[in-house]
């Protein structure tokens, strides 16, 4: 039974880490994982953070509509889809802390390798179905992997709004899937769908608040904001967090 303090706490976890995401383009769901597992369990945790995220990504894309870039999110779209869906249909059953662990140590090590090459060649178009296939699987599991995606797309030279905004339509498309997927594995129940529901308006308040926070920062302090996430969140991923 989850009482009114449990959920008011959630709703303050969601405002912040939904702000937190729309000033760094991500971030939210990694570090909102740990709280809502150790509210509600793991099992339970991550499908309703998957309706937290949708509110989340959903407002950030309508905030920065203007500034997105649509060749790249349907090229990951291509790859996160289809992964997505085998990983939502995965988490019953597979291991986790192990893959919690891996991602750990590549965020932090991508970290290090920009600041050894700060001027990373630029993917291609194409290579994003890839960095998609391999997010859509990670957040079907984890429940969120949207530091992954970041490096891929500020190497593309995607910054603040065009960055925050392109990457959330980009996360979009695997939430959709995910939840389709949860559905069909039995893990979408009505009491998640509610409690979901409830976490929304203080989610999209957050996310408000977020971009008018990054309006007011330059590029490079954005980029700076970024690996400042990564660092935070490859540790809390190699603590088992």
């Amino acid at each position: 039974m989850i009482t009114l303090p449990v959920l008011l706490a959630a709703c303050a976890a969601a405002f912040a880490l939904a702000l937190l995401s729309a000033v760094a383009g991500f971030g939210g769901g990694v570090l909102l994982l740990p709280v809502f597992t150790a509210l509600f369990g793991l099992r339970f945790a991550v499908p309703m953070l998957t309706l937290t995220q949708l509110a989340s990504n959903g407002s950030r894309v309508w905030l920065n509509r203007h500034d997105l870039d649509r060749r790249l999110i349907g090229w990951f779209a291509l790859g996160a889809v289809p992964s997505a869906l085998a990983g939502g249909l995965l988490l019953a059953h597979a291991p986790l802390a192990p893959l919690k662990r891996v991602l750990g140590v590549f965020l932090i090590g991508v970290v290090i390798w920009r600041r050894v090459n700060p001027h990373p060649r630029k993917p291609g178009d194409h290579a994003f179905t890839g960095v998609g296939a391999a997010s859509g699987l990670g957040s079907a599991l984890l429940g969120s992997v949207g530091p992954l995606t970041a490096p891929f797309f500020l190497a593309y030279g995607l910054t603040r709004a065009a960055y925050i905004g392109t990457e959330a339509a980009a996360a979009l498309t695997m939430h959709l899937t995910k939840l389709a997927a949860y559905g069909a594995g039995d893990l979408l129940t009505a009491k998640i769908l509610l409690y979901g529901a409830a976490l929304t308006p203080a989610t999209l308040a957050g996310a408000w608040t977020g971009k008018k926070i990054v309006n007011r920062i330059s590029d490079r302090l954005f980029v700076h904001l970024v690996e400042a996430g990564l660092l935070t969140a490859g540790t809390l991923f190699l603590l088992g967090l």
